[in-house]
């Protein structure tokens, strides 16, 4: 089989490109074909893969880095039909880790990927289309309170990795009012007042904040993750049990499974799988086995 190989040099707080070299050499000491598609932008290595698969050079595609090069990954591989594997090297890896994929150990992420050349498995994927157009999610697509402060800290040059998004949460939270939400979930139209609701195929966003805990990528459902209106105060209360997928006993919590969602709000951001994804109206449909997975 001929991989091709998506690295992300700045992943992993700036260590993508020594961990990318570490994948390059583990396989070739297997033996295995590797066509480096890497570019200078997201949009390059993007182009690149596509091309390969077009033009028959490869047969698999393999990404190095965070959830962001993932999200990359999981459209082309969904456009294409072509199978993904996902090696974890990022700060927030929840792509890699709803696969059972291995972490913080590339070289055993790279073995994990090359032993299942020949066993790919087939998960869901989500169709989803935003202000900007239509693309796929594995992971979640979020709008409210936590893709308000996503947009917040990708503005902060200070401080780094999951601090940042904390302190972008405490700055967003004193100025912060419940959204207004329109619902389509599955045809049932519903309106209500929340912090923030998202779309999740897996259990865990944002570094490893278990927002859906049952969710599975592979059952036909989306998991819609509901935190309905609350004081501020309440707001961080809760949000420390989202680490541990406690917080889903609170009553103001909700997660309703679904296979299609729509959701409007006014002037709300979307973010999905950690990246910017425009803004709503965001509809959202499961398709089960849409992504081929070494894993």
């Amino acid at each position: 089989m001929r991989l091709g190989l998506i690295i992300n040099p700045t992943s992993g707080r700036g260590k993508g490109a020594a961990r990318g070299e570490l994948v390059l050499a583990t396989m070739s000491a297997r033996g295995q074909d590797v066509l480096n598609l890497s570019g200078n932008s997201i949009d390059e290595a993007n182009a690149n893969a596509r091309q390969a698969i077009h033009d028959n050079r490869i047969d698999g595609l393999v990404v190095v880095g965070g959830d962001g090069i993932a999200h990359l990954g999981v459209n082309v591989a969904c456009d294409t039909g072509i199978s993904l594997g996902l090696i974890a090297a990022g700060t927030g890896n929840d792509l890699a880790r709803s696969l059972g994929l291995p972490e913080g150990d590339v070289v055993a992420a790279t073995h994990a990927v090359l032993d299942r050349l020949g066993h790919p498995r087939k998960v869901d994927a989500v169709k989803t289309h935003t202000s900007t157009g239509e693309f796929w999610f594995f992971g979640t697509a979020s709008a409210g309170f936590d893709a308000i402060c996503n947009q917040r800290a990708n503005q902060m040059s200070w401080p780094k990795g999951q601090r940042r998004y904390e302190i972008a949460m405490l700055l967003e939270l004193a100025k912060f009012k419940p959204i207004h939400y329109q619902a389509t979930i599955d045809g049932e139209h519903r309106t209500f007042d929340a912090m923030l609701c998202a779309v999740a195929n897996g259990p865990a966003f944002g570094g490893g904040m278990l927002i859906a805990p049952e969710a599975k990528v592979d059952d036909g459902f989306l998991d819609l993750f509901i935190v309905h209106a609350m004081s501020r105060v309440e707001l961080l209360k809760v949000f420390p049990k989202v680490y541990s997928g406690a917080h889903v006993s609170h009553p103001s919590v909700a997660i309703v499974r679904a296979k299609s969602v729509k959701l409007t709000a006014a002037n709300m951001p979307v973010y999905s799988d950690g990246e910017a994804r425009g803004h709503l109206p965001l509809t959202a449909t499961v398709v089960p086995g849409a992504l081929s997975v070494f894993a």
